[in-house]
C-alpha cells in the first residue's frame, strides 16, 4: 500500500480497542494532547490496546474520498499504460471486471479480442449514412444534420448531440446503471464511454455520473466497503494477510464496525451469532412469543386474551362477550358445584391427566421457558449496551470539563491524569465485549454443560472485574474534586488502585476473549479444576 494512503493501519498485531479512535475525530496526536473536540488522545496504537490478542496480523486502511479518487485514476492510468488503451477505454475495462486490475490484465493479454467484444469496446461497423447535400440521418429523430452536428461513436452508429444528451441524461437519472450504458442502436454491445458524459450532459448531471463513478470502485471492489455510519464518505479497504477471524475496523469519524457484516463491532462473536441475535430481538418476534405466553384465544372467537384479574372467569372484549374459564376454556355457564365451585375449576388437572391438554400446554410452557431464556439474555446484553453508552457521555464530560479542574486542584499536569482516561476507555471496550458475550451465551447448546460452565465462570470473573473497576472510577474519582479533603498521597493511592483493576480487568477480559475466539477449547482443561458458579 502506497504510504500516503495510510490513515489509520493496524500493527503489527491485531491490537483490538476501541483506543481513542472510538471517540475522538482527528488526524495527528501526540501523546495525550488534545485534538479539536478538546479530548485527550494517545497516539501510540499498540500502546492503547485495550484487549489484544497477538494472533494475527490484519491490516485495514481507511480511505477518504480524495483518497479513493486518487486510487481509482492511478489503477485507470496503469491499465491504460499497459494495455497502451486510452484513458476512457481503460476506465470501461475496469467497469466491466469490477475493478480487478489483475483481472484485466491476465484475460487481455490471454484473448484480446474476445476481452475487446465482451467489454464493449468495438462492435459491428456501420457506415455514416450520408444522404444528398452531405447531411447525416440521426439515428433516432431521423432529421438531418450537418456532419458536425452529429456525434460519432466507435461503432459507426450515428446520433445527433441533442438525442445523445437526452440518451445519457435519462440514464444518469435512472441511476448507477449508467456507468454501463451501451450505443442506442438496437443490439449494438459499444459501450458509452465517460468522454461521452463529458461533452454531452449537464453539469448536474455530469456530477451525478462521476458519483456514480466514484461508488463503484468501492462497491464493486472486494476487498472496500464503505463505513455504514449515516452521513459519513469514507472507505476501508481491507487486507486479510493474517490468518484470524477477526473482522473488526475503526473509521476515522470514529464508527467502529465489523467488515464482514457491516453490523457494530462485536468480536470475540461471530458473524452468525450476531445476525442470529439481531434478528431475535426483532420486535414482532418477540411480541409473538409474549402473546403466546401471556395470554389464550378466545374459544368463540379466537382473538387473544390477557388475564389481568385474579380470578379464572373471563369475559371476552365486545362485541362477543363469551364468558368462559381461563383453566380449561369451558363455557362458564358449566361451571358450578361440579367443577369444585363457580371460581374454582378441577377439570383443567383432569384433563390434563387424560391427556387433553398435553400438547397446548407443552407448546405454551416451551415458550415461557423460551422467553425466559431470552429475557435473562437480552436485559443483560442491553444493560451493558446503556452502561457502555454512558461510560461514553462520563468519559466526554471528564475529558471537557473535569480533567482541568482536577489539574488544577491537585496541582499536577493534565498528562499525569491520564490513568482515569485509560481506565475509561477500558470500562467502554470491555462493556462492548461483554454485551456480545450475552449472545454467545444466548446460543450455547443446553447440552454442552461443561463449556457452558466454563463459558459462565470466565464470563462472571471478567464481569466481576469490570464492575469493581466501573465503580471505582465512577464513585472514588469524585472526592479528588476538593483537594481540602484529599491529599496528594490519596491521589497516588488512587491512581495505583485503578491502575491495578484496569491491568486486572483486561486480563480477565483478554482470557474471555482468547476462550471464546477458540470456542471454549480448553474446556476440556479447566473441567478437571472444580468449579463454584
Amino acid at each position: 500500500m502506497d504510504s500516503d494512503d495510510c490513515y489509520m493501519e493496524s500493527g503489527e498485531e491485531d491490537l483490538y480497542s476501541d483506543g481513542a479512535d472510538d471517540y475522538y475525530d482527528g488526524d495527528d496526536h501526540d501523546g495525550y494532547d488534545k485534538d479539536d473536540t478538546g479530548f485527550l488522545v494517545d497516539d501510540d496504537d499498540d500502546d492503547s490496546s485495550m484487549i489484544s490478542s497477538p494472533r494475527s496480523h490484519i491490516n485495514y486502511v481507511v480511505l477518504k474520498e480524495e483518497d479513493i479518487r486518487r486510487k481509482q485514476e492511478s489503477d485507470i492510468a496503469q491499465v491504460s499504460m499497459i494495455l497502451s488503451l486510452s484513458k476512457v477505454e481503460a476506465s470501461v475495462l475496469l467497469l466491466h471486471y469490477h475493478w480487478n486490475v489483475g483481472k484485466v490484465n491476465d484475460e487481455w493479454f490471454a484473448d484480446e479480442r474476445r476481452v475487446r467484444t465482451s467489454a464493449g469496446l468495438e462492435g459491428g461497423s456501420a457506415a455514416v449514412p450520408y444522404s444528398e447535400g452531405g447531411k447525416v440521418a440521426c439515428g433516432i429523430c431521423f432529421d438531418y444534420f450537418c456532419p458536425t452536428d452529429i456525434v460519432p461513436i466507435m461503432c459507426g452508429h450515428a446520433f445527433c448531440s441533442t438525442c445523445w444528451t437526452s440518451y445519457i441524461s435519462i440514464a444518469i437519472n435512472d441511476g448507477p446503471g449508467c456507468l454501463m450504458q451501451k450505443c442506442p442502436q438496437p443490439s449494438c454491445p459499444v459501450a458509452v464511454g465517460r468522454d461521452m458524459v463529458e461533452k454531452l450532459v449537464s453539469f448536474e448531471a455530469k456530477d451525478k455520473y462521476n458519483r456514480y463513478f466514484l461508488r463503484s470502485y468501492v462497491e464493486e471492489n472486494k476487498k472496500t466497503k464503505w463505513c455504514p455510519a449515516p452521513g459519513c464518505d469514507h472507505a476501508i479497504e481491507f487486507s486479510a494477510t493474517g490468518t484470524g477471524r477477526s473482522y473488526d475496523v475503526s473509521c476515522l469519524c470514529s464508527h467502529r464496525f465489523c467488515w464482514n457484516c457491516t453490523e457494530d463491532a462485536h468480536r470475540p462473536v461471530d458473524c452468525d451469532t450476531v445476525s442470529q441475535w439481531i434478528r431475535k430481538n426483532s420486535v414482532e418476534a418477540e411480541n409473538t412469543k409474549w402473546i403466546l405466553e401471556n395470554s389464550k384465544a378466545c374459544p368463540k372467537c379466537k382473538r387473544p386474551i390477557e388475564k389481568n384479574h385474579g380470578c379464572m372467569h373471563m369475559t371476552c372484549t365486545p362485541p362477543c362477550r363469551y364468558e368462559f374459564c381461563w383453566l380449561c376454556l369451558g363455557a362458564w355457564s358449566e361451571h358450578g358445584a361440579g367443577t369444585g365451585g363457580p371460581y374454582a375449576c378441577n377439570r383443567y388437572s383432569k384433563a390434563k391427566v387424560e391427556g387433553m391438554h398435553d400438547e397446548a400446554e407443552m407448546k405454551r410452557e416451551m415458550a415461557k421457558n423460551s422467553l425466559e431464556k431470552y429475557t435473562h439474555y437480552y436485559e443483560r446484553w442491553a444493560g451493558n449496551q446503556t452502561s457502555r453508552q454512558k461510560a461514553i457521555g462520563d468519559l466526554e464530560k471528564f475529558l471537557k470539563e473535569e480533567v482541568m479542574k482536577l489539574s488544577e486542584k491537585q496541582c499536577i499536569p493534565e498528562t499525569e491524569l491520564g490513568f482515569i482516561t485509560d481506565a475509561w476507555l477500558q470500562i467502554i471496550e470491555c462493556r462492548r465485549v461483554l454485551k456480545w458475550t450475552y449472545a454467545y451465551g444466548f446460543y450455547l447448546p443446553e447440552s454442552e454443560q461443561e463449556k457452558r460452565q466454563f463459558f459462565e465462570y470466565m464470563q462472571g470473573e471478567a464481569e466481576s472485574g469490570l464492575e469493581r473497576l466501573h465503580k471505582c472510577v465512577e464513585m472514588e474519582s469524585e472526592v479528588f474534586q476538593n483537594p481540602e479533603d484529599t491529599p496528594k498521597q490519596d491521589l497516588k493511592g488512587f491512581r495505583t488502585k485503578l491502575t491495578t483493576l484496569t491491568s486486572v480487568t483486561k486480563t480477565h477480559f483478554e482470557t474471555l476473549v482468547k476462550a471464546l475466539e477458540n470456542d471454549l477449547s480448553d474446556v476440556g482443561f479447566a473441567s478437571g479444576v472444580e468449579v463454584t458458579i
